[in-house]
This record gives structure tokens, sequence and C-alpha cells, in this order.
């Protein structure tokens, strides 16, 4: 069968160095080289990101044809670019592309591939998955569906382990518990306790309970969360050990009865519970307790008669390191896996296609041990696009570059490349940064280093917070423990947990604006420009100096503002530089909106913006909002509208990046809701409003009086006239269905933008003002409003809706192109002037 036209892509050349998806070091070769023929002709990746790219360069090294599946959103991404072929397989949700089994097993029968490599996350544990590519005639490079089925339900995995002398957590872990049984239970295991779903992994679900009092609220969203991440709500719990350490050991199995061990990772470096350094080996572990936990993650794979590469996981309490507990077992590749490959030398992605052909394994223990031993220390940080200032939430936008470090030591495994755009449809993590070294004081070192060269302008990142860590005494001296980042977290100020901004920062913006302007300039009059024209503070009587206002967000939550600055630069500090490259920390990137005075400058993985004029702001009574820290889904609502809340109270669950983010109530008043269940919203659309009782009072009149639902109501905007009635259907009676001016659906609440204009046949100085009600269930073009222009101009406070972003940003925009034009006009006829005086 061949692949359909319109689903298939021509393989695409690229140097290493100008492929994205090589830009790291190739992980390094197994000690067995294999016979000359390919071991498979055809490898499937079910995987995008920075994983395919990784699977894909190893498959390249060993003259393997690689397949690559994407959806609608990865079009154009890296691994697709990477791979010998690709095949679309659904659109952008997951569900509907790489999870969908019969689309996966679908292309790769379209293009005769004989194995798929799952990668990490997605189908990589699902035994329905390997079933399939058995009864389809394919390799799955992977454990079989016995094992996956076994060990993909915790509870069924400690009892398997538990037969092999392997020690477990106290703790109650049965099939089918209700909330009710884990409660009682809770109380005979001791507090604190650990809230764990049976199913999955990555920290989703789990909740750490000190409170008998908390737990039936932690019960019920774990479940949530649990069901959303992995379709199973099953949960059990266990003793939360005391300053535990994460300990994982690296596992390999052929088919023919050969297990050994690579060794173990530490990755207690982690924050809600998601993995964000990790290194090898621990720092904590001597080589008899080495031993003994290798002896255990391999007594663990052989319960189960594992087959492949993967991970046993242990929790370690770091007051008694000599005793471990098993916590669960990751049948697949890590993310983590390069800090392993890197001091053992061993390509686990190798080992896994020379498993899957039925190879026995050519690795011994000893022969291992000997390269742990001498193989020194390697360390990855995890890069996500998530912002630390504002509680980690994902982010997301155009990668305007994708600087990233390179060097001795120095390993990076991304799949991302400048222009793309990172949604929040999928995991965040962007990239991996490892670095190796003869110990750990230079792993570190050159780990550190290579964080600072590394920029992606653009999409806000966690590469300052890395390096915050990384300096800390305690993680240089290995005193960690897994609730370290949220401690430190729940401690600092969040705008300390983000990128150290200085004052060379805000002048490397400024001058880089200022240039972007110059370079502007120069191309708008196309040719040698005028000196009015250009704006470098040029004037007659000698140069002054160029004023720069910009801005960049400060604080969160509900102290959330913006810090602004005025940046006073001299002629001489926009002359050419001295052609010396920036390090990535203050490299610059300009990003202008045009014919408009606003711009966003990227310093490094910094952002600053320069505001255009604010001319309008929503009509309506002004309180304190709830905005959409970043987009997703409303998945849970716990107050109704006209509620009486007070401040830190919660009020939406908004699930993103398959996470759950509780939104509380900024102080407090009365509730507004402009959302509801199941709403997906955008990033800062207002989702509510809490207003003092007053002006909740005036946001619903009673009848007669405008703003009412009674039919004689009317609506006189400011000062404006009496506004007509619309038509029926368009905003008309309430019988058609439509809204009268003035009026909202009950509980619903007008969003809407003034916009500056004068409607025909209405007296001069007034404008109108058009909007929508921020209900999903209504969202129409309400009637219009009279609203004087000089009032309209008088306001000045910030709309954040989206509806309100979008009309601010089409009237400063239609203001400054006017502005812009007029400037233009003036300059040309400024040169076509002193043109005719030098002739």
């Amino acid at each position: 069968m061949t692949t359909p036209p319109e689903n298939a892509t021509p393989p695409q050349s690229a140097s290493p160095s100008q492929h994205p998806a090589r830009s790291g070091a190739a992980p390094a070769a197994s000690a067995s080289t294999g016979p000359a023929d390919p071991l498979f002709g055809t490898v499937l990746v079910a995987n995008r990101g920075e994983i395919a790219c990784r699977v894909i360069r190893t498959l390249d090294r060993l003259g393997i044809a690689s397949v690559a599946v994407y959806s609608d959103a990865d079009a154009a991404a890296p691994h697709v670019r990477a791979a010998t072929r690709a095949v679309r397989i659904g659109p952008a949700s997951a569900a509907e592309s790489y999870l969908n089994i019969d689309a996966v097993i679908d292309a790769a029968r379209a293009t005769g591939a004989e194995a798929i490599h799952p990668g990490y996350g997605f189908l990589s544990e699902n035994a329905a998955f390997a079933r399939a590519c058995e009864d389809a005639g394919i390799v799955f490079l992977g454990p079989g569906p016995e094992a996956l089925e076994t060990m993909g339900d915790k509870i069924t995995a400690k009892a398997a382990v538990a037969r092999r002398g392997v020690p477990l957590v106290p703790g109650i872990a049965e099939p089918g518990l209700s909330d009710e049984q884990l409660v009682a239970a809770a109380g005979q295991i001791g507090f604190p306790v650990l809230v764990k779903p049976s199913a999955g992994g990555g920290g989703k679900g789990m909740r750490a309970v000190h409170d008998p009092a908390e737990l039936p609220a932690a019960l019920a969203s774990a479940r949530r969360e649990a069901a959303a991440s992995f379709g199973d709500d099953t949960l059990f719990l266990e003793r939360l050990v005391a300053t535990p350490r994460h300990i994982e050991v690296q596992v390999i199995a052929d088919a023919h009865g050969a297990v050994v061990h690579a060794g173990e990772r530490e990755c207690s470096l982690q924050r809600r519970h998601q993995k964000v350094i990790e290194e090898a080996p621990s720092p904590l572990i001597d080589p008899a307790t080495r031993a003994r936990l290798g002896e255990a993650a391999c007594e663990t794979a052989r319960s189960v008669g594992y087959r492949g590469v993967g991970t046993v996981e242990f929790i370690v309490s770091a007051d008694a390191p000599e005793e471990f507990f098993f916590m669960e077992m990751n049948t697949r590749l890590q993310v983590e896996h390069p800090v392993t490959e890197e001091i053992t030398g061993i390509d686990l992605v190798e080992q896994q296609l020379r498993i899957g052909a039925g190879e026995p394994l050519a690795l011994d223990q000893e022969a291992i041990d000997a390269r742990l031993a001498t193989g020194g220390h390697a360390v990855e940080a995890r890069v996500y696009a998530e912002d630390p200032s504002r509680g980690f939430l994902p982010t997301g936008g155009e990668l305007l570059d994708a600087v990233l470090p390179a060097g001795e030591g120095i390993r990076v495994d991304s799949g991302i490349a400048a222009g793309q755009r990172i949604g929040t449809e999928y995991d965040p993590m962007l990239a991996k940064v490892i670095a190796h070294g003869s110990d750990r004081v230079q792993a570190l070192s050159r780990l550190e280093r290579a964080l600072a060269e590394t920029a992606l302008p653009g999409v806000v990142a966690n590469t300052g917070f890395l390096r915050l860590l990384l300096a800390r005494e305690d993680v240089r001296a290995g005193d960690m423990d897994t609730d370290l980042i949220d401690r430190l977290t729940a401690e600092a100020d969040p705008q300390q947990l983000a990128q150290p901004v200085t004052e060379e920062h805000w002048r490397a913006a400024a001058v880089a604006l200022a240039r972007s302007e110059l370079d502007q300039a120069a191309r708008d009059d196309q040719g040698p420009p005028s000196p009015w024209a250009v704006p470098d503070g040029w004037l007659v009587s000698g140069r002054r100096d160029t004023v720069i206002t910009l801005s960049r967000a400060a604080g969160s939550g509900a102290d959330q503002g913006e810090e602004t600055r005025e940046i006073v630069l001299p002629a001489a500090a926009l002359a050419a530089g001295d052609g010396s490259a920036p390090s990535a920390e203050f490299r610059t990137w300009v990003r202008r909106i045009p014919g408009a005075v606003q711009a966003t400058v990227w310093v490094g993985n910094a952002a600053f913006e320069r505001r255009g004029a604010q001319t309008s702001l929503e009509p309506g009574a002004a309180g304190q909002r709830i905005t959409a820290p970043m987009p997703g889904t409303v998945i849970d609502v716990r107050a109704a509208d006209g509620d009486e809340v007070s401040a830190g109270q919660p009020v939406i669950v908004l699930e993103a990046m398959k996470m759950e983010h509780v939104l509380t109530s900024p102080g407090d008043g009365v509730l507004r809701l402009a959302t509801h269940t199941g709403a997906q919203v955008a990033v800062d659309e207002e989702l509510a409003a809490v207003l003092p009782p007053e002006d909740s009072a005036a946001d619903n009149p009673g009848p007669g009086t405008p703003g009412s639902d009674s039919p004689g109501s009317g609506d006189r905007g400011a000062g404006g006239p009496a506004q007509e009635q619309p038509p029926a259907g368009e905003g008309g009676s309430a019988a058609a269905g439509g809204l009268r001016s003035g009026q909202s659906r009950p509980g619903h609440s007008w969003i809407g933008q003034p916009r500056i204009g004068r409607p025909r046949g209405r007296r001069p100085g007034a404008g109108t003002a058009t909007g929508r009600c921020g209900r999903q269930c209504c969202r129409r073009r309400t009637p219009q409003r009279t609203i004087p222009a000089r009032a309209l101009l008088d306001r000045t406070a910030p709309d954040r809706s989206t509806a309100g972003a979008a009309a601010r940003r089409r009237n400063s925009h239609r203001q400054v192109r006017a502005a812009e034009e007029t400037r233009r006009t003036h300059a040309r006829n400024v040169k076509r002037t002193r043109d005719r005086c030098r002739e």
C-alpha cells in the first residue's frame, strides 16, 4: 500500500548545523555495532517534539528510514522535516491525532513501517496500542501488553513487586476504592498522605495532604485530573515520606531473559511532582546502596517478564538513604534518559531497536558498572514554556528565534525552530539542555553557562529560574529533596523566580527599539533618510537625546501590574556597535505592529513592550477582574453569579496543558460571571468580576431604569441622545430573543469596547460602542450605544477583556496610521524642499 499523496511529505534535506532537530550532540553508539544490514527497513515514530527528533537521529545513524506522524498543529514542526516521510493523522487535538490508535496503525501500514517507536507519553504505555501493533504484524518497540497492563496499574504493580521482595511504602492500594474508603484508610496510614492515581504518571493527579479536612477536596480534584489525563480516576494512598529523594534506576531487558541496570538517576528537583532537573549518578547513593537498588530494579523487571528499556522509581529518605521503597515502573524511555547515555556511552534508543529485532543483549552488568565508575557526571535541565513570575503558568506564542547552546560537554535535545508557534495543545516542554563533566561540579557549571546561552524570544520560558536553582548552595552541595522547589516558590517573591532584569536589560531594549525605528525610517523613505524624518534626535542646532518609554509585567495574582520606565539615550548610544556579537542574555529581537507605535522587544528571555495610546475603556462598573492566565478550558465554576465572595475564595477551575489551575477571588464583593463550565477561553480573557455591593446593585437596576429588562427602558450613553430600537433578531424585542440597548441577559455582562466614530445623522462629538456578552452561549453583537467621543478619550484605565483588547488595538491602529501618514507626508515634503535647495 502506498501513502496517499495528500498525507505524505517528501524528505527535506538540511545540514546538521541548520537542522533544529540535530542541534544537540548525537547520543553515543552502544558497544555492539550489530550487523551491517539495518535492523528494520522503516520505523514509524508515534510522537512529536524533541523525543521524535531524538529517535530519528538514531534511526538516521543506523541507516533506517523514519516516518513521522503529525497533527494539523505540527504540520511544519521540526520532527516532520527531520523524518524521511511524514503522514498527517488528524487535527490538533491529541485525542484525534497522537492518541488515535487506528490513525497511527493506518499510517504505519501505508508507509510500510515494520516497527513503531512510541517515544514517551501519548501511546507509549498503552497496552491496547501494543496489542494493536501485534495484531497488525508491526513490532512495538516496548514491552508486551501484559507487562504494560500490570505496571500501568500501580495497585497491581505493587502487588507484583511485593511478591519479589521489593520494599513498598506503607499505604492502601486496592482497586475500586471510594472516597469514603480512602478517607477512612488515611486515618490508619497517618498524615501526611500522598494521593496518587493508579494510572499514568508525570505527577498529574497527585496531591499531598497534611490536614484531614483537606482530603475530600483533594480526592475530588485528583479524580478529575486523573480521568482527564489517563481516562481512569482510580486512586490510592501512601504515607508521605519525610525529606523524600526521588531515585530511579534504568533497566534494559531482552526477550531471552537477560536483565541489566545502567545505574541510578537523581530526580528530586521537581515542582508539583513534575521533574525539572535530573542528574546521574545521584550524589546521595553510595556504591553498596547502588548495587542493592540495581538488583531491586532488575527484580521488578523480572516480576512481569519485562522486555525493552524501562525505569524503576524509588523513594528514599534523605535522613536514611540506605532505605528505599518502590513507587512505580515507567515502561518506556524516560525524558531524562540522556544523562544515563552520557555517563555510560549507551544509546538507549539503539538498544530498544535491537531488542525489538530479537537480538540478545550485548551488555553485561560488570562492563556497565565499570563505565559508571569512570563515566563522570551528567545533569539535565528541562526548558518549559512557562512563566515562573506568574506561578509557572503555561505560556505560548511564536518563537522569533531559537538560540541553543553548544560546546564541550553540552548536548541539546529539542524539537523547536524559529518561527514555530508554541500552543497549549501539548506538553509545554521545549527542549532539554544536558551537560556532562568529569565530576558533578564541572557538570553543574557547564549547565549553568549553557542555560545563560539559551534564548527563546517570543515565548516566556523558565531558563532564568533554572539558573537560579542551580546557583543555590544546597543544590550545589547535593542537599535537596522533592519539596525543595515547592518551598522555594512558596517563600520567594514570584518576580525573584524569573530571570533578573537589570538596568542593562532595559537599556538594551531601548537601544534595540530606537535602532529598529532608524532602520524602518530608512526603508520608508526608500533612499537616504531625511534628518528630520529619522527619529534619532537630529536637529539643526545639534542632536538631542532620544527618550524611549517601555513597560514590562510586574507582580502576580491580584498584585499583578506593570513597571514602566523612560530610558534616555544620547545620540552616541544609537551609533553602530563594535561588531562583536552579544551574549544570548543580551541579544535583542524587535517585533513591531506595522503602522503602529506598539512594539515588543526581547532581550534574551526578557520581554519589554512599548504601549500605544490608551483611548478607550469598556463601559460598565469598575471592579476587580478574574482573567484567564493562559488559554484553556473552564472545567468547574465553584460560585454562582451574584454570590458574595471573599478574597482568596476559589471561584473558577481552569484546565490547561493537562493541569488544573484554581483561580481565586481577588477581593471581597459580589461575583459577576462571564463564563461557564466547558468554555474555551483565551489568555487574559475576562472570566468574572468581583464588584462592591453598591456597584453590583447598580449593575442590576430595577424596572424602568436604563439597563433593566423592562420593555420601556431606554439608554442614554454619557450625555448622548436616546438609542433607537434595533430590529428584531438583532438585539430587538425580548420575544425575538434579542436585547434592547443597554440590556444584558440575566447573569450576563456586557464586555464590549467603545469605538470612536461619528455615526451618521447624529450630533458631532458623539461616538458609538459595540460589544458582546461574555458568555459563550450568547456571543453576539449587541446594539450600539451612544457615548461622547470626548468622554471616551478621557478614559485611560486599561481594558483587559478579549473583545476590549481587540477593539482597543483597532482604535489605536486607526489613529496611529493617520498620524504616521501625516508624518510621512511631512517628511517627504521636507525632503523635496531640501533636495531643491541642494540643487
